[in-house]
């Protein structure tokens, strides 16, 4: 496996990590009826950073 392939890999499974840790946030927030914003924000915050790294890894992953 080449350095870039490597490398492209490293961040797609950390674009997953966020992405699924958005979730799990807003998820759980769901349950919380204090009606505070933050964790909203914090969620699609890890949401639009784990989108942006898997972006990322398409774009600069080599071509077969």
């Amino acid at each position: 496996m080449s350095p870039a392939a490597r490398h492209a890999s490293t961040i797609r499974i950390i674009g997953n990590i966020t992405l699924v840790a958005g979730l799990l946030v807003s998820v759980i927030t769901l349950s919380d009826d204090l009606g505070s914003a933050e964790p909203y924000i914090l969620a699609g915050f890890l949401v639009v950073t784990g989108i942006g790294l898997r972006i990322e890894a398409a774009v600069s992953s080599p071509r077969a």
